[in-house]
Order: C-alpha cells, then sequence, then structure tokens
C-alpha cells in the first residue's frame, strides 16, 4: 500500500472461498456460476475471477462483452464465459470464445446467421421485463440446428424477499419455457434464489453478492463470511465545544463538548454520501456514529473518549461493520455500497 493512501480495502479471499463452498452445498447438484460483472462487484476481477477459477469455478457471467474480453485473458481459455448484455459482434465472441446471452429474436437471428461455434444461452423473460424473449416469442424462434444452444435462463424479480407470490410465478413460467427446449440446461436463480429452496435450483446458479459477503435477503446470513474490509486513516483530531457545528450546511450541532476525528475517506472514493446521518464505524473495537455530512474526500466521527491519533485506521466494512447493515444505513443495498468504491481506493488481496 502506498504510503500515501488514506484508505485500503482488504479482499479477503479465503473467506471468498468459504462462501464459495457455502453456496456449492446449498446449491445441492448445480453448478454454481459466479458472477463477476461490474468488476467483480467492486472489488477487483483481476484478483477475484482467477482465484474463483482456481476453486474449481468453470462457468462465469459478466454484463459486458469488454468484460467479457478482459475475463477471458485472466481466467485462460477453458472457462465458460456468457454475456448477459446479449449478441453484438458474432466473430467478437467467436475469436474468445464468448457464450452470448440472447435477448431478442433478432439477436438469436444474428446468432443462427454468424459462425457455428459461438455457442449461446437464452434468455427467457418470466415477469422481470428486462431483457429476455418473451415466452409467446418462444414457438416463433427458428431452430438451432448447427448452432449449440448451452443454456435457458430466466431472472427472479423478487429472489430477495422469500415470500412473494411472484417468485412462484416466475418458477412456473420458466418450468413452463423451458419445455420447448428439452435436454438444454437450465439456470434460474442468482444469490437470493438460490436459497428459496431446490425448486429454484435447476442446473445452474449464479450468484453474486453473496460471493462477496452480503445476505441473500438483504441480511447477514451464519454462512456467508465478509469479504471486503474497508478501512481509512484518521487525518485529524479535533475539539468540539458544545453548540458547535460541523461540515457543509452545519447539519451537525455539538450538544455537548466532544472529540471528532476526520477519517480521509469521501463520496469521490465510493463512500455514499446517504451514509450520514445515520452511518457508523468502528474505532478500536467501538462502534461509533458519523458527525455531519460525508464530503467529497473525508467524512468526520465522534471519537470522544478514546485514545486516537492521526495514525489510527477506522473500520467502514468488514468483520464489524457488515455490509447489510452499512448498506441499510445508508438507505440502499449491499450491491451498491460494493459496486460504488472508487479506484482511489487500493485493492489488497489476502
Amino acid at each position: 500500500m502506498s504510503a500515501s493512501s488514506t484508505a485500503r480495502l482488504n479482499v479477503d479471499l479465503a473467506a471468498l472461498s468459504q462462501n464459495y463452498a457455502s453456496l456449492k452445498r446449498a446449491a445441492g447438484a448445480a453448478e454454481v456460476a459466479p458472477v463477476v460483472k461490474a468488476d467483480a462487484y467492486g472489488l477487483g476481477m483481476a484478483g477475484v475471477a482467477a482465484h474463483l477459477a482456481r476453486q474449481g469455478a468453470k462457468t462465469f457471467f459478466v454484463a459486458r462483452l469488454a468484460e467479457g474480453l478482459a475475463l477471458r485473458t485472466l481466467v485462460g481459455n477453458d472457462p465458460v464465459i456468457y454475456v448477459l448484455d446479449g449478441l453484438t459482434d458474432p466473430s467478437a465472441f467467436a475469436a474468445q470464445r464468448l457464450r452470448p446471452v440472447i435477448n431478442t429474436p433478432d439477436q438469436y437471428q444474428l446468432w443462427l446467421q454468424g459462425p457455428s461455434e459461438v455457442v449461446a444461452a437464452l434468455h427467457i423473460d418470466t415477469g422481470m421485463n428486462r431483457l429476455g424473449v418473451r415466452p409467446d416469442q418462444i414457438a416463433d424462434l427458428p431452430a438451432a440446428r448447427h448452432h449449440g444452444l448451452a443454456l435457458v435462463m430466466s431472472h427472479l424479480a423478487c429472489g430477495d424477499e422469500p415470500g412473494h407470490p411472484m417468485n412462484y410465478q416466475q418458477l412456473m413460467a420458466f418450468r413452463a419455457a423451458t419445455d420447448h427446449f428439452p435436454g438444454v440446461a437450465r439456470s434460474l436463480s442468482n444469490s437470493s434464489g438460490l436459497y428459496l429452496g431446490p425448486d429454484y435450483g435447476f442446473d445452474l446458479v449464479r450468484p453474486g453478492i453473496c460471493l462477496y459477503g452480503g445476505g441473500p435477503f438483504g441480511t447477514a446470513h451464519a454462512d456467508i463470511q465478509p469479504v471486503a474490509h474497508l478501512s481509512a486513516r484518521i487525518l485529524q483530531i479535533r475539539e468540539l465545544k458544545v453548540g458547535e457545528s460541523v461540515g457543509y450546511g452545519a447539519s451537525f450541532v455539538a450538544d455537548r463538548d466532544m472529540t471528532l476525528a476526520t477519517i480521509g475517506l469521501g463520496y469521490a472514493d465510493g463512500l455514499m454520501r446517504s451514509l450520514a446521518p445515520l452511518g457508523f464505524v468502528t474505532v478500536q473495537g467501538e462502534r461509533r456514529p458519523l458527525t455531519g455530512r460525508v464530503s467529497m474526500d473525508v467524512f468526520t466521527v465522534d471519537v470522544t473518549g478514546l485514545h486516537v491519533s492521526d495514525r489510527t485506521w477506522v473500520e467502514i466494512l468488514g468483520s464489524s461493520q457488515n455490509l447489510d447493515a452499512v448498506a441499510t444505513a445508508a438507505g440502499t443495498i449491499g450491491y451498491e455500497v460494493l459496486t460504488r468504491l472508487g479506484t482511489r481506493v487500493p485493492r489488497h488481496y489476502t
């Protein structure tokens, strides 16, 4: 780590391995195919994907073609790589043995007109209404013939709400739609769907957030370990008198004499501005609240009564700062907390 770094993100590869193993146990006979889009949810695809490949992962999912091209150089020629965005340039997919996830009838036709060595997946929209071929369009798709269809998939809209009736509705719609593709592998579940029960597992599951330390239903799960450990250094300590304010807008006014620490991390680094005023960090084993607004480069914390210095590190995410709890304090989800982490914060893999 650079001597000038005021923040650091430690990625715990042992915890990543434990989460991958936990997901494999939960998935039963289904293959566990890691989702490493968005730079492995902000943790660094270069460090994460190669490690998961060494742990035995044979199939990966990314969102963009550029991500697929980058991933191929990281994991070599053997793993299967699916690109969720769909088919654009068939020759580019053929050159790097990438597999498009077909989302429209036009993409399906483009696939059939392209190189026969391009193997694909077909995305069936069972209710999300974002990407995918509608079930009533399936009958009009011509036979693949010389092109290999390796997977049919869909995506749950409410998988993180176990009791939501749409989960069962999509399950039934998916079963009916995939009857048109006998013998082709099926995939419905992401991280949350994987924990809805064995009916949702099919042949392949596509976990993302649970690999990286988030719970399947927006809260901590006993089998999922924290992977991202985000810390930042105290830059300055000051005494605040009762009635004095701190930060932009003077939104925090001291109701007593107190000690504040200014921390070297801000929204330019991906720390969400909405984390104030409900946010917290851990300082020397104690949870302490944020005071005032998160700024571009810094935020402040109440450290009254603690023996800290301008070299002390505080934890924003990690063992004492659960990802889902931090996300709740910021009014968002763990996905956004992780994927916002900026390049100014160096990643370290342990």
